[in-house]
């Protein structure tokens, strides 16, 4: 069973509260003081005490999406490896994107596409940058509808954090469902969602950087995914056809691909961002010595010294609980002072760096986004 299985979840809880009654029970048989009854108490106390912090834990993973499975929680996660400059590289099937899986849209009326729409499990092979992947489409209910079997829709690439998994945005953020009730209620056009984590070489986190003789992860992000996206599904291939938007290190990387991309993305949105590059042990040599890359990395200096891209930015913060409140509203004044460039907001009264927080963000960006595409 794997690590965010609710059966694993159920299990160590049920575990745990039969451990619990265990204790009670058997307490006063081993309340003498021979080592056999000392050994006892101190076993069901710490049996007892790891299940208990077993369940909290996988509660929690399951919450925010840290972990994906086992392997990933252990640091040897080894599946899609990244292989670099395979140019005209594939899926399975020979294309570079292959559809492994649909699911319903738990939506009223989920259980038909034309009403729910359907979310797609896909592979992606970038045909440039080798990067191999997977990823959750969402399709609107009207890309299944008759009377719009001939439009093409505006699509928007969804990045979580790191180390992030693609399910939580479906299952712990809700964009898919937040994206259908925007639509039943007026307030958005029908899109596309590319939902995906930035960490498309894991364990590593690249930051959305062309890393010397690394992963190409920004020009996966750039042109390969776009392309790929829209070879097989019905959108629309200008630059106001696509939007990009993310929450924590999801949030950088979208902030930079609208900043340095403008003819890719319309409009990016960083959900509690930050606005450069760091270097961690999870990040490990981002720049190898490279000057240039590391200054375009800081979109503080980007925006300061390039010339003003022709792009929509939205930012997120809160006055109490982020990090990034002060640094946030210094970014927003330097791009008021880039004229070509448009900025938006939503600053919070209070909120942490979490799910929670982005939950309540999520509907007025993707309403935001939406007037900023075109499906065509």
């Amino acid at each position: 069973m794997g690590l965010t299985s609710n059966k694993v979840l159920a299990l160590v809880v049920l575990l745990a509260v039969l451990l619990f009654i265990g204790t009670v029970w058997w307490w006063p048989r081993l309340a003498r003081r021979t080592w056999w009854s000392v050994s006892g108490r101190v076993g069901l106390l710490l049996a007892t005490q790891v299940l208990l912090f077993a369940s909290v834990g996988l509660s929690v993973n399951q919450a925010f999406g840290f972990y994906a499975s086992w392997a990933d929680l252990m640091g040897q996660e080894r599946g899609e490896g990244v292989v670099v400059d395979h140019n005209g590289a594939s899926g399975p099937g020979g294309g570079p994107l292959q559809v492994v899986d649909t699911e319903q849209v738990m939506v009223s009326g989920g259980a038909r596409a034309g009403t729910g729409g359907q979310i797609q499990k896909i592979d992606i092979v970038g045909r440039t940058t080798g990067i191999a992947t997977p990823a959750y489409v969402y399709l609107p209910p009207e890309y299944f509808q008759p009377q719009y079997r001939t439009r093409t829709f505006p699509a928007v690439t969804v990045l979580t954090g790191y180390p992030g998994t693609a399910r939580a945005l479906i299952k712990a953020l809700h964009f898919p469902q937040t994206a259908n009730r925007l639509v039943r209620e007026g307030r958005t056009q029908p899109m596309i969602l590319v939902m995906l984590r930035p960490t498309v070489a894991p364990p590593r986190d690249t930051e959305c950087v062309d890393i010397p003789g690394g992963p190409r992860t920004e020009s996966f992000f750039a042109k390969d995914l776009p392309e790929a996206v829209a070879d097989h599904y019905r959108v629309g291939r200008t630059p106001r056809s696509w939007g990009v938007i993310g929450d924590s290190t999801g949030g950088y990387c979208a902030l930079k691909l609208a900043v340095h991309h403008p003819g890719v993305y319309a409009a990016g949105a960083g959900l509690s961002p930050y606005y450069k590059a760091p270097i961690d042990r999870t990040t490990g040599d981002l720049f190898r010595g490279d000057k240039a890359l590391r200054n375009s990395a800081d979109l503080r200096w980007y925006l300061r010294n390039k010339p003003a891209p022709d792009t929509s930015l939205l930012v997120t913060s809160s006055r109490v609980g982020e990090s990034n409140y002060r640094a946030t509203l210094d970014f927003i004044d330097l791009v008021k002072s880039k004229g070509l460039t448009r900025i938006s907001s939503i600053i919070l009264d209070s909120g942490g760096h979490n799910f929670n927080t982005w939950r309540r963000e999520i509907p007025a960006t993707l309403q935001w986004i939406s007037g900023r595409l075109s499906d065509r």
